[in-house]
């Protein structure tokens, strides 16, 4: 087991990172001193899988444990979804001395962790990832948040979890798409901020996306440290903490132009990345060189996502009401290296059309 630490002052919490190891989830519990009674927060696609067994392992070592279980995907993380949560919560008697399990992918460790910072001001929180993206990105760092109609995660929190428990066993029962999508996070660690990881992205994807457990332990770790890193440097995002929405702020406008339901997380990220690098290379910060390097690596995985039925219009006004907006301005995180990004805000906006006019008319080359 590998284990790192996120320095935050009296904020900081450990990350585990195992291959079939998590039974000894509840003793790492215990050791970091959990509330014996815990709600665990899932889905009903992990329910299916782990939510008994990791109930057992829970009560079979003192825990009492009462589960919240809500339908799989981004729609979950809903105002509604969040009500009915606060009120099975309450049905349960839920007090300050209890503590929520998050146990799933990005979408439940947003809505477990924003359920966490808010009921009663805030529960002990702790983040059990079944998902590559999750692993790798969206249970470390402490940003939890449900949707708006017009934004993705505008409603939200900084709310630190007390432990990360990261096992590669759980991603063995995920489809390929579902890793693919997770390696988005792990290709953009490397570009932003460690050239050496991605190039272990370049020499190993096909054992990394057939979770061999050498190159993905070792990618995992990477990964999480960058992230674990950057969130010591700056927990709230007022300045370096930005360039880790390399690509997510054009793939968050796709993802809700298309309704949320046409592509996942990650494969969104993976057209936001590519556009963005467009854009660096359009403005003479990326080289042709490294934009090509790019642009190569990006077209060999084998994503099957397009962005067909898509309004570009649609997806520009939505840039508008990206919350990482800055004096009324659209922020981008962009390369300008392979291992390196920086932030950029005077960005025309005949710019960011072409950028997505450039990825609108570039089939994705499985």
């Amino acid at each position: 087991m590998r284990t790192l630490k996120v320095r935050l002052g009296p904020n900081s919490y450990p990350i585990f990172i195992c291959d079939q190891y998590w039974g000894k989830l509840p003793e790492l519990l215990k050791l970091y001193a959990a509330p014996r009674r815990l709600i665990i927060i899932t889905d009903d696609r992990v329910a299916k899988l782990y939510l008994q067994p990791m109930t057992e392992a829970l009560t079979g070592n003192d825990f009492a444990v009462e589960s919240i279980v809500v339908n799989a995907g981004e729609e979950a993380k809903s105002l509604i979804v969040y009500e009915k949560i606060i009120t099975q919560m309450l049905q349960f008697g839920a007090a300050r001395d209890w503590g929520i399990v998050s146990l799933g992918g990005g979408v439940i460790g947003d809505l477990a962790g924003f359920v966490a910072a808010t009921f009663m001001r805030g529960l002990p929180f702790y983040q059990v990832p079944t998902t590559l993206l999750a692993q790798v990105d969206a249970s470390i760092g402490g940003k939890v948040a449900i949707n708006h109609p017009m934004s993705k995660n505008l409603i939200g929190a900084f709310y630190q979890p007390r432990l990360v428990f990261i096992d590669i066993h759980f991603l063995r029962t995920l489809p390929e798409t579902e890793i693919i999508s997770g390696m988005a996070e792990i290709v953009k660690h490397g570009i932003i901020a460690d050239r050496g990881l991605f190039l272990l992205c370049e020499m190993e994807m096909r054992r990394l996306l057939a979770i061999e457990t050498e190159p993905i332990q070792q990618a995992v770790f990477q990964s999480c440290q960058i992230k674990a890193r950057i969130v010591e440097e700056d927990e709230k995002e007022a300045g370096v903490r930005a360039i880790l929405n390399y690509g997510h702020t054009i793939g968050h406008a796709l993802e809700a132009a298309s309704e949320y339901n046409k592509l996942r997380h990650g494969e969104a990220v993976f057209w936001g990345m590519l556009a963005e690098a467009w854009i660096s290379r359009a403005m003479g910060e990326l080289s042709e060189a490294e934009f090509h390097r790019l642009e190569r690596f990006f077209t060999q995985i084998p994503l099957r996502a397009t962005l067909d039925g898509i309004n570009m219009d649609e997806v520009f006004a939505l840039m508008a009401f990206d919350k990482k907006k800055k004096a009324g301005k659209i922020r981008l995180a962009l390369p300008v290296t392979v291992g390196e990004a920086r932030l950029f805000e005077d960005i025309s906006e005949d710019t960011l059309r072409q950028a997505l006019s450039y990825i609108r008319s570039r089939p994705w080359l499985a």
